[in-house]
């Protein structure tokens, strides 16, 4: 396996941005059927405050588990305000789209997955991956951008203070929020060209209601976008796997019924890739 930390240097991004590379050996001498594999592109959650390591790194190993490759992106946060984050997802599109061959990577087969804030960034990709900003790193290849899929576990989604997590969009626009909110709110930003979404959220998260989850998958549905979503009634916010291999020092972190999820995704994944 080759594992590199890359630097990510879109315009604002701050020093410690980068990605994380997992690329699974995928020798071409006939011992394999496989010739190039899918990667899950990965954006932890953390409020746009810090990016998760229980969100990333183990979320990464498990695609590797299921054969993908795969990246951990350590988008800048706070005080790095939007659109940063999301042009740093269009430039790791852009680095993947450099070594696909040598890393054996199927660009048709790219999902971007993310959880709480992360799901947020992901959403907005998948939302904006053909506009202007995002395009003039595409060079000149019109769908060189766009994600086969999106997947998102609880993720940040309105700016409506009703449900919103304000932290989120206090440390992503600043002074700015009145101005941005509704540019952010991705709910009122999904057209037609949106990839489809795997989306999990639980009924009983205090810090990320579960209608931002339910307000995405209704905007989808209108939309014509094809969306699954998984509600479990148990579960706090910030899970990430749900399983032990992530369980907090405090004992929390853990719901079994909501490991189910990447079983789940992975299913997903099998029909979206066919």
């Amino acid at each position: 396996m080759i594992y590199k930390e890359i630097p990510i240097q879109a315009e604002g991004s701050a020093e410690y941005a980068r990605l994380q590379v997992y690329i699974q050996d995928t020798p071409q001498d006939g011992s394999l059927k496989v010739k190039k594999r899918p990667l899950i592109l990965i954006c932890p959650g953390g409020g746009y405050e810090r990016t998760s390591y229980r969100e990333g790194e183990p979320t990464a190993l498990h695609f590797l588990s299921r054969g993908y490759h795969a990246c951990v992106l350590r988008y800048s946060v706070a005080p790095v305000r939007f659109p940063v984050q999301v042009l740093e997802v269009g430039q790791a599109f852009g680095i993947i789209r450099e070594n696909a061959g040598a890393w054996k990577v199927d660009m048709e087969r790219i999902v971007v997955q993310g959880s709480s804030a992360g799901g947020h960034l992901a959403a907005c990709y998948g939302a904006f991956w053909n506009q202007d900003f995002l395009q003039a790193g595409a060079k000149g290849q019109k769908e060189a951008g766009k994600p086969r899929g999106i997947m998102l576990s609880y993720p940040v989604i309105t700016a409506d203070p009703k449900y919103a997590h304000m932290g989120s969009f206090k440390c992503l626009l600043g002074e700015d929020y009145e101005a941005q909110a509704e540019k952010v709110s991705v709910e009122k930003q999904v057209t037609r060209a949106m990839p489809p979404c795997f989306i999990w959220h639980t009924m009983e998260d205090n810090t990320v209601p579960v209608e931002n989850s339910l307000m995405l998958a209704a905007e989808l549905h209108r939309q014509g976008i094809p969306a699954e979503l998984h509600i479990f009634p148990e579960g706090e916010h910030g899970l990430s796997l749900a399983s032990p291999v992530v369980e907090r020092e405090n004992g929390q972190g853990i719901q079994a019924e909501c490991a189910r999820w990447i079983e789940l995704a992975d299913a997903w994944l099998e029909r979206l890739f066919e």
